[in-house]
């Protein structure tokens, strides 16, 4: 007879993240009170000590060791199937930090056409973090290569992160959020099958909350279910830019097709262009790449990293 199924399995993708990795399992407990729960978590191919603390912080925990960096969507999906039964996925950077009782608000928020809830995040400073994404559109990247990030998000047109910090107050569903703290509805999980593997790293919770809205399951925004995402080095890393931005384009040209994906990739490289000519070298590894006809049609992996021009 089978064990009856956990109320969530926490997956944590990890690849050399032992520094930040104690704060988030000092969290588990707390954030999950009132929930029965199993933390997997699952190792890329670090060089550190992050599975031994996850072992003395979590005892019991389930550790699925890669042995290389396969990519985050790839780690995901290894601790999925290595999860026991459960009713949700809660899908942890390591640099999270859940607050007492967020897990459980975001579970009720789950069903009713519900496969995704996403809490309302703060940074480091604990100041709002921008978390909620409309689907991205030739018209929105022209916005944001034109007026900036933050002044295109105030219209729903023209940006495709929200930027008023009046949206982020109440219940919300956005098209999509960002990946760091996700939960997701076994049934959701089910229908839609797990997380593509080919991004390895940004635009994979994209097409993952794309693809379940298109199946009929929204995300849910839970500002009452708080956490706090220390956020990672994509804005500073030449190569983590790159690939960044690279990804946002396969996506694009995946979901649209060859006339709209070329428009998106013009506009963003309008926008990596004009802001390598005045010096940001995250732009330039960007507009390297853009421009590199066999870096767009490789695939992603930890050489894209790797590389920043």
């Amino acid at each position: 007879m089978s064990p009856p199924p956990v109320d969530v399995a926490v997956v944590v993708v990890t690849y050399n993240s032992a520094d930040v990795l104690p704060g988030l399992l000092d969290s588990l407990a707390a954030g999950l009170s009132g929930l029965s729960w199993q933390l997997v978590v699952v190792d890329n191919g670090s060089h550190d000590d992050g599975v031994a603390r996850s072992l003395d912080l979590v005892p019991g925990c389930t550790v699925v060791r890669m042995g290389r960096n396969a990519g985050y969507a790839a780690g995901l999906n290894a601790g999925v199937s290595a999860a026991p039964p459960h009713r949700a996925v809660l899908v942890l950077n390591p640099d999270v930090r859940l607050e007492p009782g967020c897990v459980a608000l975001l579970l009720d928020a789950l069903g009713s056409g519900v496969g995704i809830a996403v809490p309302r995040l703060a940074d480091s400073g604990g100041h709002l973090h921008l978390s909620m994404r409309r689907e991205p559109t030739v018209l929105r990247a022209l916005g944001d290569a034109v007026l900036g990030t933050r002044r295109a998000g105030r219209w729903s047109l023209l940006g495709e992160l929200v930027t008023d910090p009046r949206a982020y107050d109440g219940p919300a569903t956005p098209d999509w959020a960002e990946g760091s703290t996700q939960l997701i509805s076994v049934r959701c999980w089910q229908t839609c099958g797990g997380w593509d593997e080919s991004f390895f790293l940004y635009s994979e919770e994209t097409e993952y909350g794309l693809r379940a809205r298109d199946a009929g399951y929204a995300t849910a925004y839970v500002p009452a279910a708080r956490a706090t995402h220390l956020q990672g080095e994509s804005t500073t890393s030449a190569g983590l830019w790159a690939l960044l931005v690279a990804n946002r384009v396969r996506l694009h040209r995946r979901r649209h097709g060859w006339l709209s994906g070329t428009a998106f990739w013009g506009v963003v490289v309008l926008r990596e262009a004009s802001r390598a000519a005045v010096g940001r070298p995250t732009s330039r590894a960007a507009l390297k790449m853009l421009t590199s006809s066999r870096r767009m049609r490789e695939s992603p992996g930890p050489h894209t990293v790797a590389w920043s021009g």
